[in-house]
């Protein structure tokens, strides 16, 4: 299956269950963490359950306009594809992430032995008892979950820009007085 087929099947079969609230910091280190679920490409009836998070992070030099940074997101073993590929490949498709670094951490992946529906009543359930407002649930094709992973991201980000700008003011407000 070639990437654009990928793509096509990540935009139709993505899910975003759970959101993390709080908003992103437009000044600091953030850390989305995520619950990726997918249904098991080698034991159907399974669930595949990736663990991690993404540290979005303002790189130490000045970027182009559009040119984010994507680290470890297994991109040339999984997808066959180098950064600067897939960097165009999104851009192309209008979505654009700010010039920002991307890194992903990965703490598990695991197995759960039940399908997508049950895993998704579990983890939901999990992250609601432990009061977990951090950690976004998102459901996706096992085979591209980096394209889930960073339109969950991307939703969290559009869902920022009205308080980051707001934020920014108050921070030039404070420096004049």
């Amino acid at each position: 299956m070639d990437m654009e087929e990928k793509w096509n099947r990540v935009l139709k079969e993505t899910k975003i269950i759970r959101h993390r609230l709080p908003f992103l910091s437009s000044s600091d280190l953030t850390e989305l963490s995520y619950i990726f679920l997918g249904e098991s490409l080698v034991n159907p009836g399974d669930t595949v359950v990736r663990e991690g998070k993404i540290l979005v992070d303002k790189p130490m030099i000045v970027l182009p306009k559009h040119f984010p940074q994507f680290q470890d997101f297994d991109l040339d073993d999984e997808l066959g594809v180098n950064e600067d590929f897939f960097r165009s490949f999104l851009l192309i498709r209008g979505i654009r992430f700010p010039s920002l670094k991307y890194k992903h951490e990965v703490s598990t992946v695991d197995v759960f032995e039940n399908d997508v529906d049950e895993a998704v009543s579990h983890f939901g359930n999990l992250l609601e008892r432990k009061e977990d407002i951090e950690t976004g649930l998102v459901v996706g094709p096992t085979d591209a979950w980096q394209f889930s992973v960073l339109l969950y991201i991307n939703m969290l980000m559009q869902s920022s820009v009205e308080r980051n700008i707001n934020d920014l003011f108050d921070d030039f407000r404070r420096r004049l007085s």
